[in-house]
């Protein structure tokens, strides 16, 4: 007879579980204090907090006076019981974050990408030097979240197509899985910043957002929460945003292009010359902003010039790039409903209230939605922290699920 649901292996492992989870969120806490949240008798407390301890996956870290009788000790998750990292790699910089299973950051450091053509020596020098500064022993490291700007295949996880990395190609996951001999997963990158904004930032408590992301170095992207899940789409390529058609954007012909995921080659860059990327990439708003007499070293300079200045000139300025930008919002609107745009990005961020205020009008006059256009408020990079907080995730679910 085969084993039914709800077996004491399966209990146990819930009430671990629940256990540590309570202890990462509110503890310390005292073996009173746990079984009065969770819901467990003394006695079960008891014997749970002992299997815990017996795996150092908890232990003692003071005590806590309380009436009669001896102090009660207090019990937490052990920090070094495991740790993961977090990359966030672009064509232009590297930045690796390492942090233990409570979420506590250990090190950060950046690599210079032009280092290594290879993807799996780039990632194997940040993992390393991370576990380096950091003093973590390399086999404590349960798991590694990468975001690129590339398409990830939802059903293999790999990378199908990288517009800026072009040596990331389909297979490199296997390849970095072997290498390092652990759990790793590539996410695109607007994707983790969209987690991190709705995990502690812009949308949090909000299960249905978009997030627009406007980044010097890497143009615009888009990342859309539906139900608490970011919507990946069939192939990965949800959020390709820069490839939206648009009014006063060059369609694929018009630029000497048949379509797909073809770009045009601008020196030592590759560049998007059509849809709506045509209108809000970098260099066509540092020649908008000329028009109205801003100049500045790149496009984030001349947007923090124009919303720091409040003169006519830069008020004019961010009216029509907000007019560019509304055209990407309206459509996405009118296609989703989401409620709420999230602007992230050095651009978004340089623009500041002004402009976030500038699109929502905008949009609002050319789509029949109210939907709310606000800031993101992840401080530091929101990829990063995505993918930390995905990493932690990950971990968890690895370490904690083995606990009987």
């Amino acid at each position: 007879m085969s084993q039914r649901p709800g077996t004491p292996r399966l209990l146990r492992q819930l009430n671990d579980r629940a256990a540590l989870e309570l202890l990462l969120s509110a503890g310390p806490l005292t073996r009173t204090q746990l079984g009065t949240r969770t819901g467990l008798s003394k006695v079960t407390a008891s014997q749970l907090l002992a299997r815990l301890e017996e795996r150092d996956l908890v232990r003692v870290v003071g005590s806590q006076a309380g009436g009669r009788g001896p102090n009660a000790a207090l019990y937490a998750v052990v920090p070094e019981s495991a740790y993961v990292a977090a990359l966030d790699v672009s064509a232009h910089s590297v930045t690796a974050t390492i942090a233990d299973i409570t979420g506590r950051v250990m090190s950060e450091v950046t690599v210079d990408p032009s280092a290594s053509d290879d993807p799996v020596s780039l990632v194997h020098t940040a993992v390393m030097r991370l576990a380096d500064t950091a003093g973590v022993p390399l086999d404590r490291v349960r798991a590694c979240v990468i975001g690129t700007p590339g398409v990830v295949d939802p059903r293999t996880g790999d990378i199908r197509f990288s517009f800026d990395l072009i040596s990331w190609h389909e297979g490199i996951l296997e390849a970095l899985r072997a290498d390092l001999k652990r759990s790793v997963m590539i996410e695109n990158d607007v994707n983790l910043a969209a987690l991190a904004e709705h995990a502690e930032g812009a949308a949090v408590g909000v299960d249905e957002f978009v997030l627009i992301w406007l980044s010097a170095a890497g143009g615009v992207g888009m990342s859309t929460m539906i139900d608490g899940r970011i919507h990946r789409g069939r192939s990965g390529g949800a959020g390709e945003i820069g490839y939206l058609p648009v009014p006063g954007a060059p369609m694929p012909v018009d630029v000497g292009l048949s379509g797909g995921y073809e770009s045009l080659r601008d020196g030592a860059t590759r560049e998007l010359p059509h849809g709506f990327q045509a209108l809000v990439k970098a260099g066509q708003v540092v020649r908008l902003a000329a028009e109205y007499g801003i100049d500045g070293a790149d496009v984030v300079d001349v947007v923090e010039k124009a919303s720091a200045a409040g003169s006519p000139e830069g008020d004019a300025f961010l009216d029509a790039f907000a007019e560019r930008l509304a055209r990407g919002v309206a459509a996405v609107s009118v296609i989703l409903d989401p409620g709420l745009v999230v602007l992230g990005g050095d651009v978004a961020r340089a623009g500041g209230a002004k402009l976030a205020e500038r699109v929502q009008a905008a949009a609002a006059r050319i789509a029949p939605n109210a939907t709310e256009v606000g800031l993101g408020l992840v401080e530091g990079s929101p990829v990063v922290r995505g993918a930390l907080l995905h990493a932690l995730e990950r971990a968890r679910d690895d370490v904690f699920s083995s606990t009987v």
